[in-house]
């Protein structure tokens, strides 16, 4: 039988701690983008690494369930812009074949546990709702 584990704080979120490692792995493949791209991609794929466990602790910081599923949805959002952020930066060479799939691998496992995530969060809305 799996021991469930408490969770206390967004820190114990599974998910959110492995978006912390995916953010740290976004930033050292970023750091080899060409200067110009300082401004632009390099920028952009950062903020939407940083938003994925960012949205994630916030949601769980909300005081509704509801807000929780919402702000999940917008972290959701950030890790489909990153993957094509990932696309982009290999189309233009900026990453290896090999380390877009590490990556991509990364935001996947990601993606599911989030959808996981939602699922769980808004069958609790729902069960909580039909008591009311």
């Amino acid at each position: 039988m799996k021991e469930k584990t408490s969770i206390k704080t967004f820190r114990d979120l599974l998910v959110w701690q492995k978006s912390m490692v995916f953010v740290t792995e976004v930033y050292k493949i970023s750091n080899d983008f060409p200067k110009e791209e300082v401004f632009g991609l390099t920028s952009q794929i950062r903020r939407c690494a940083v938003s994925i466990p960012s949205n994630i602790s916030e949601g769980y910081g909300r005081q509704s369930l509801g807000d929780f599923i919402r702000f999940l949805n917008i972290g959701i959002a950030s890790l489909f812009e990153l993957q094509t952020q990932l696309e982009i930066s290999l189309n233009l060479e900026y990453i290896s074949n090999e380390s877009f799939t590490k990556l991509y691998e990364q935001s996947r496992e990601i993606e599911r546990m989030l959808y996981k995530s939602h699922k769980k969060v808004k069958r609790k809305t729902m069960n909580i709702s039909l008591c009311l």
